[in-house]
């Protein structure tokens, strides 16, 4: 059985910036993710209200990201 556990970020009174240079919205459109200039990746999560809520951010690149694509399934 696969258990999910959530990532959870600290940081101080400000989240980091996340200046977007490049989008992708899958397949399903239920989720968008963004590449950032500071190099992050965010996962958003996106309702059929087209409501968008933050699901996750990946820190790791140390260059902006500068293209998206999904992997072949």
């Amino acid at each position: 059985m696969k258990t999910s556990v959530p990532a959870v970020a600290v940081w101080g009174r400000r989240a980091p910036s996340h200046s977007i240079t490049a989008i992708l919205i899958t397949d399903d459109q239920q989720t968008i993710v963004t590449g950032s200039q500071e190099g992050q990746i965010c996962l958003w999560d996106l309702s059929s209200d087209l409501e968008v809520s933050s699901k996750e951010i990946l820190f790791g690149h140390t260059a902006s990201i500068t293209c998206l694509a999904k992997a072949r399934e």
